[in-house]
């Protein structure tokens, strides 16, 4: 199961360098919301695990998870946000 699981992680960060080395700059914004969407997914499953975890070590894990996927996501909406910004005309 370990090596399975070796062999999923490295092809998806394989597949995920390629897919952004490939996408051109004007796509860039639009790709970090998607992917904002998905780390909101990240925050359900976080607060899912945490709430059915057994033992303080669990607990701990799952609540250090959600901070983090929070973290992710606050600051993925403010990047993405700022990256906005840039294509707005000036109002001269």
């Amino acid at each position: 199961m370990l090596m399975v699981s070796i062999t999923v992680f490295v092809l998806a960060a394989f597949v995920g360098f390629e897919v952004i080395t490939k996408v051109p700059p004007t796509l860039h914004t639009p790709l970090m919301s998607g992917s904002n969407a998905i780390s909101g997914i990240t925050i359900v499953a976080a607060i899912i695990v945490s709430g059915r975890a057994e033992g303080a070590l669990a607990t701990t894990l799952g609540v250090v998870a959600v901070i983090l996927a929070t973290i992710n996501v606050v600051g993925g909406f403010l990047v993405t946000d700022r990256m906005l910004e840039m294509f707005k005309r000036d109002p001269r």
